[in-house]
């Protein structure tokens, strides 16, 4: 009786191993965690109001027996170069371009790019190179919204002019629809280790104004705007999927 409930066991065993696939020989679903790195350099609109920044994000995929990639992403944006600084504070700055005080000194106001992206993406897996079908090139889609704003900081908050609502009348708050798309490659290692992607990026942002009232324009800005971003993306995953033993053993 023993030997034929080993038997039984080695058999069920048997079939439910051979039944389970290796990412090493098989095309696999799994789902995919990822942390993400970027570097830009602005088009379009975007070129006149900042220069290039960086954003840190992650994002959640599934990828499908079929090696397309389904999923969400949000990042944050970030750059210290922005353009026309002089200008952004015009209206309350003296002749040489300072701000004063409460305590009539200068104040010391500095500006940085700050702002956000999520998406919604659709992609698929090119299995022409890699360690198993799983990796390869890939390209991929998204639409989704960006926001950036002019981020004005006064260290020591000794200029009210730019304190509380009245910053908002000059951070030029923009956000708008967006389109993203993707090439590069994905590489989903053998051993569950080296997991990762790099590419090319590619953003397109039609956005407008989002503050109610601008003190440069003494009014809404109503402007329609076409910001531009080319840069590159990287991506470090951690993937989610059962693993298949790499040997089979019969009674």
């Amino acid at each position: 009786m023993n030997r034929y409930r080993l038997f039984i066991v080695a058999i069920l065993f048997s079939l439910h191993a051979s039944g389970q696939s290796s990412i090493k020989d098989s095309v696999i679903s799994m789902s995919l965690i990822a942390a993400n790195f970027g570097f830009h350099i602005p088009g379009g609109d975007m070129a006149d109001r900042f220069g290039a920044d960086f954003n840190i994000g992650g994002s959640f995929l599934i990828k499908t027996g079929h090696n397309f990639l389904l999923g969400a992403e949000g990042s944050f944006i970030f750059g210290g170069q922005v353009k026309d600084k002089d200008l952004i504070l015009a209206d309350i700055s003296t002749s040489q371009g300072y701000v004063i005080d409460r305590y009539g000194n200068y104040a010391d106001i500095f500006f940085y790019e700050r702002g956000f992206s999520t998406f919604f993406r659709l992609g698929k897996i090119i299995p022409v190179i890699g360690p198993n079908p799983n990796s390869g090139l890939y390209a991929s889609g998204g639409v989704g919204y960006l926001q950036h704003k002019v981020r004005i900081e006064n260290k020591e908050n000794t200029a009210p002019q730019v304190e509380g609502d009245y910053k908002k009348g000059y951070d030029q708050l923009t956000g708008g629809f967006a389109i993203s798309e993707q090439v590069g490659y994905l590489n989903l290692s053998n051993k569950h280790i080296f997991n990762f992607s790099a590419g090319l990026e590619f953003i397109q942002s039609w956005t407008k104004a989002l503050r109610s009232y601008d003190f440069n324009l003494m009014g809404k800005d109503l402007s329609r705007r076409l910001d531009l971003f080319f840069g590159m993306k990287f991506s470090w995953f951690i993937p989610l999927y059962k693993k298949a033993p790499d040997k089979y053993y019969y009674f």
